[in-house]
């Protein structure tokens, strides 16, 4: 039986359409995973470059879209309305240089359950998906910290990006 929870509340036939998407395409991860354990791949290491790689192509679009690596340009192109709708999602915090995210559903999470994965490979396929959003962080010049994910058990998914604070040249 498995320990994560991860039902909508929002059920618009408009968002659920969205989510289908988002499905299918965990669907097309999670099948990879499958038949590359089964021929005794390792799948992980190079879905995870494969996908970071997508994740810094998207980011660096994203940079371009809003001509700034500010965070606050990640918040506006990445986690806009349509996105907050598919992933119940509260923006905690958004500043140039911190962005908070709470996701209160997942639709890759729940293409995954619908595959009876077991709560250990639901965890690492979402590992896995997350490189993406790593490499977007990567090309805004941040780090991308997840202390809870639904796919670990928890009820909500925290996105925390976060850049570096840099010295003044006139502190030091």
């Amino acid at each position: 039986m498995s320990n994560i929870i991860n039902f909508p509340r929002n059920n618009f036939p408009f968002i659920k359409a969205i989510r289908d998407l988002f499905e299918h395409r965990a669907l097309w991860l999670y099948l990879l995973y499958d038949e590359a354990n089964k021929e005794g791949i390792n799948f992980e290491v190079i879905a995870r470059r494969a996908i970071n790689r997508c994740g810094i192509y998207q980011g660096t679009n994203l940079t371009n879209k809003g001509n700034s690596n500010s965070l606050k340009n990640l918040r506006k192109n990445l986690f806009g309305f349509v996105g907050q709708k598919v992933f119940e999602m509260d923006i905690i915090e958004s500043t140039d240089t911190t962005l908070s995210v709470d996701f209160h559903y997942c639709p890759l999470v729940n293409a995954w359950k619908k595959q009876n994965c077991s709560d250990k490979d639901i965890e690492i396929l979402c590992d896995i998906a997350m490189c993406g959003d790593r490499g977007i962080a990567e090309t805004f010049g941040a780090t991308i910290d997840l202390p809870k994910t639904i796919a670990k058990g928890d009820q909500v998914c925290e996105l925390r990006f976060r850049k570096a604070k840099v010295d003044s040249v006139l502190e030091k």
